[in-house]
């Protein structure tokens, strides 16, 4: 039986990895971490029998107490170290949040000896240094459930990193990908959450069509597989069928596919090294696949993602400024107080004004992080 830790139990990404655990035999939820959805949290309790529950406020947690009184809760960021760290040094964190939130109790699970499964992008993003060398230091296995990740570790398998000449990282454009620059100045907020492929949480579907989203995967690629950022290409691939690829010296060219569903990412993590038949997902049918259509991506039509190679190759906390950056502007555009194009407007502005730090500390990260949060809450009010 293999113990799981979840933290992001009612986002799109946890709600999926329920659904897998749920078809598959062998393995028992024992802690989980949720925010404000208490119904479908409680729903959440009631199949999965959690021992430990982490929720955002204290409120909630003492409420949750009273209905279920066998079960432990707790709340806020202590209470998400603690859902990652419970029980004994079995099992695997599984990392669904969203945010930089999702740092810190990764930190922990790795110090107490525990596996991560991580869909949490920010954690490499902002610590990635800081990360990987706990990893070592612990010996313990860091596993993306990002789609592209691990289509990258799958046409990795087996191959030393000396082998390789470039990976190539999908992305399928987003909600505006045909969209002209000037065609973006008047887009809605529920245009944005429209993706063509996809059926993801609110924030990353607003970072895919800004492409932030894919410059999240080639700086947390760069720290996943150590591999220098002029080594790492993106390229827009309609279909999102074909979810990265590796090309080795020799000039050949690995690929792996698959159906748009996250659920394959998700139970190859669970089970990794070994493989399980999947009930849950669609098979990819090539007899009607008639196309794989493929577009240079064009970095002054998607300028996020050039800011994100510039943050990831100064490095220090280049990669903090532009995630937290990306995160406040997303806040304000969801809540229609900035157009779509400010975004990328708030993003350049902001690595331009801090100073870099290198070799930061956890402290250097967060302090770096609350002053970005501070200076946009300021000017945009």
């Amino acid at each position: 039986m293999k113990n799981i830790h979840l933290l992001g139990a009612t986002g799109s990404i946890g709600t999926q990895v329920l659904e897998v655990i749920k078809s598959l035999d062998g393995f028992s939820v024992k802690s989980i971490s949720f925010g404000k959805n208490i119904p479908k949290g409680k729903e959440i309790i009631e199949n999965f029998n959690p021992e430990f529950v982490c929720v955002l406020e204290k409120e909630d947690a003492e409420n949750l107490q009273k209905h279920y009184p066998h079960i432990k809760f707790s709340y806020g960021e202590k209470g998400l170290v603690e859902a990652a760290t419970y029980g004994d040094e079995s099992g695997v964190l599984v990392n669904a949040v969203v945010g930089m939130v999702g740092l810190k109790p990764t930190i922990a699970a790795i110090n107490k000896g525990r596996n991560i499964l991580l869909a949490n992008k920010e954690t490499l993003v902002v610590g990635g240094e800081i990360i990987n060398r706990l990893v070592k230091e612990k010996n313990v296995k860091l596993i993306p459930i990002d789609s592209e990740h691990s289509a990258i570790m799958q046409c990795l398998d087996g191959r030393s990193k000396e082998d390789i000449s470039k990976i190539i990282i999908t992305a399928s454009g987003g909600s505006f990908r045909d969209k002209s620059r000037k065609e973006l100045e008047n887009v809605t907020v529920e245009n944005a959450l429209a993706h063509p492929n996809w059926n993801m949480g609110a924030k990353i579907t607003i970072d895919s069509a800004t492409m932030v989203n894919k410059g999240l995967e080639v700086i947390e690629a760069h720290y996943l597989f150590d591999i220098p950022y002029d080594k790492i290409e993106t390229i827009i691939h309609y279909e999102s069928i074909i979810h990265s690829l590796v090309e080795f010296k020799d000039r050949s060219v690995i690929a792996q596919l698959g159906v748009p569903d996250m659920r394959i990412p998700i139970q190859y993590a669970l089970t990794y090294p070994n493989t399980m038949e999947n009930n849950i997902s669609k098979s990819l049918d090539f007899n009607i696949m008639n196309k794989l259509t493929f577009k240079k991506m064009d970095f002054d039509r998607f300028p996020c993602l050039r800011y994100a190679y510039e943050a990831g190759i100064q490095g220090g906390v280049m990669p903090t400024v532009y995630n937290t950056s990306n995160e406040e502007a997303v806040r304000l555009f969801l809540e229609k107080k900035i157009s779509f194009l400010d975004i990328e407007k708030i993003i350049f502005e902001m690595m331009g004004r801090i100073e870099n730090i290198s070799n930061p500390t956890l402290d250097d990260i967060f302090q770096i992080s609350k002053l970005v949060k501070d200076i946009i809450s300021a000017e945009r009010k």
